[in-house]
């Protein structure tokens, strides 16, 4: 049922798993190494063809200080980080006291309005492009930072609630009920027993969210349109000229566009293995 173990296999299929194991590993990279090599390449190394040749003069210093003095990325990078920490706060705030509502409560509509949290994750979200787009032109939140964190915390909700409600069902009832037997409120119960030992899989939901927010292309480019409202995963675009792109730019802008996610999960990734893990085995 299950695969066999590397190591209980014969001592062939180990060297050509050892020998397979690089040879994917950099195949799957290889993307974004180009993208980093790219990165410090100049401009007429493209123009010249030399795609995958080594640099003709080392210009890492310069692309990626013209990154931020020839463009907008700043604003760009400041405007994702204000679409991207509210948006987490606000999932990972209401998918917890959501969470806690269907995962503690016994009530007779509990799986349909779980189902209802569930239910927009299943709908292609290509097909929300023109509903939202209007809602948003007019409620008057259309190019605006407010109308893109409004947005991910309605559409990231059931997701999180999702893995909330989970792992809150999978928590001790023992301790809820004592704490009721001791007269405690139902939101002392939340705030002071629940909510700690929550903390793995807040950190982990909060590591999944950021990312996925930080990584949003589609919707920053559906919502919002000038460096005023646009994160940095639509601004980088603004290399693409209009006679030519600049290449080096282009990739210098998206290795700086992907080290916040990077770093944000080595600096929470003890814990968002231990919300992942825990309360898988029993």
């Amino acid at each position: 049922m299950f695969p066999t173990p590397i190591e209980k296999t014969s001592r062939s299929w180990q060297l050509t798993y050892q020998g397979l194991l690089p040879l994917a590993l950099i195949t799957w990279l290889l993307p974004l190494i180009a993208v980093a090599i790219f990165s410090v390449k100049p401009s007429g190394d493209f123009t010249m063809g030399n795609y995958w040749g080594a640099p003709s003069s080392f210009e890492g210093i310069v692309n990626y200080t013209r990154v931020f003095t020839d463009s907008d990325m700043p604003r760009y990078l400041f405007n994702s980080v204000f679409i991207t920490v509210p948006t987490v706060l606000g999932c990972v705030a209401l998918s917890a006291m959501t969470g806690f509502a269907l995962g503690i409560y016994r009530f007779r509509s509990n799986l349909f309005v779980f189902f209802l949290f569930v239910a927009g994750n299943f709908v292609p979200f290509q097909i929300l492009m023109i509903p939202v787009r209007d809602l948003t032109l007019d409620l008057g939140l259309y190019d605006t930072k407010t109308g893109l964190v409004l947005f991910h915390i309605a559409f990231q909700t059931g997701f999180c609630t999702l893995f909330m409600r989970n792992f809150i069902r999978a928590l001790p009832m023992e301790l809820i009920e004592a704490a009721r037997v001791e007269g405690v409120r139902e939101w002392r119960i939340f705030w002071f027993v629940v909510l700690p030992l929550m903390k793995p899989a807040l950190a982990a939901m909060a590591v999944l969210v950021f990312t996925f927010i930080w990584n949003d292309y589609f919707w920053a480019v559906v919502l919002t349109q000038g460096p005023e409202s646009q994160p940095v995963t639509a601004g980088i675009t603004s290399f693409n000229a209009q006679y030519g792109v600049a290449y080096n730019m282009l990739s210098a802008g998206s290795i700086i566009a992907a080290l916040p996610p990077v770093m944000m999960f080595f600096l929470m990734q003890k814990h968002f293995i231990a919300g992942l893990t825990l309360g898988a085995v029993k």
